[in-house]
């Protein structure tokens, strides 16, 4: 074969698997998954199985989350146990129309509770979630205090969507517990949350990312709770629904902000 022979058939044979690789899709968001299967500290669900729409606008929706100043009652608590700092939850986006939301930007501890309340550095596990006994390494979710979720429990009956901007990036989650602590903090999310939105920071149960810098944003009401078929006692099983579900829920809100 002729030096020139052999630059078209490479040439081709580049072009080919051009083809080739586009007519591969990309690997489908589960529908069902065996959650057990999944509840491991490092080798939880794929990330990609709960990341928002990279089409959402993220630093905008965070930029508008800042700038949210309508504060309902018992909205404000502190980020960390012995600590003066503080984040309030606003309720500016809580009486739209679609994608009606409570927003705050706090930093991000490491919730345990649940199944897999021994993970590493969790000192005060609980072996519950507020809604079953989730498991951290394979359910991404957000937590929400205990005096807010209750004075409001009728915008947050458990496990509403909620969609956590970290780092530019967005994910999905479930709100699926509280926090009780006397005082009450603000800013935590579970094992999997957590890492997946820092995975060189090493969080774990006594180790959070400190920076005030995620945006969290808890969707309202009963059309924004994800159905029973989609999360059971211990698991989420259904992340295509989480999926989905925060996906038409983000876009209604950025519909409704203009951005």
């Amino acid at each position: 074969m002729s030096p020139n022979q052999l630059s078209v058939s490479l040439v081709t044979l580049t072009t080919l698997l051009g083809f080739a690789c586009a007519a591969v899709p990309r690997a489908a968001i589960p529908t069902s998954v065996n959650g057990a299967s999944y509840n491991k500290a490092s080798a939880g669900p794929s990330t990609t199985w709960f990341a928002g729409a990279t089409s959402l606008p993220a630093a905008k929706i965070a930029s508008a989350a800042a700038k949210a100043t309508k504060v309902p009652s018992d909205a404000t608590y502190i980020l960390e146990a012995g600590g003066t700092a503080k984040a309030t939850i606003h309720s500016d986006w809580s009486g739209l129309s679609k994608g009606a939301a409570y927003v705050f930007v706090a930093d991000m501890d490491v919730d345990c509770d649940g199944i897999d309340y021994k993970c590493k550095g969790n000192e005060d596990g609980q072996d519950q979630t507020n809604w079953g006994a989730l498991s951290a390494y394979e359910v991404p979710w957000v937590v929400v205090p205990d005096k807010f979720a209750s004075k409001y429990s009728s915008a947050l009956p458990g496990n509403n969507v909620a969609a956590v901007i970290c780092d530019g990036k967005i994910f999905y989650g479930v709100f699926a517990d509280t926090d009780g602590d006397t005082p009450e903090e603000i800013g935590e999310a579970s094992w999997l949350m957590a890492r997946t939105c820092f995975p060189s920071e090493d969080l774990n149960g006594g180790n959070g990312h400190t920076p005030a810098d995620v945006t969290y944003i808890v969707f309202t009401g009963n059309d924004a709770v994800l159905p029973s078929s989609a999360i059971g006692n211990n698991y989420l099983t259904n992340f295509n629904k989480l999926t989905s579900m925060g996906n038409q829920l983000l876009t209604d809100l950025v519909d409704e902000l203009g951005l």
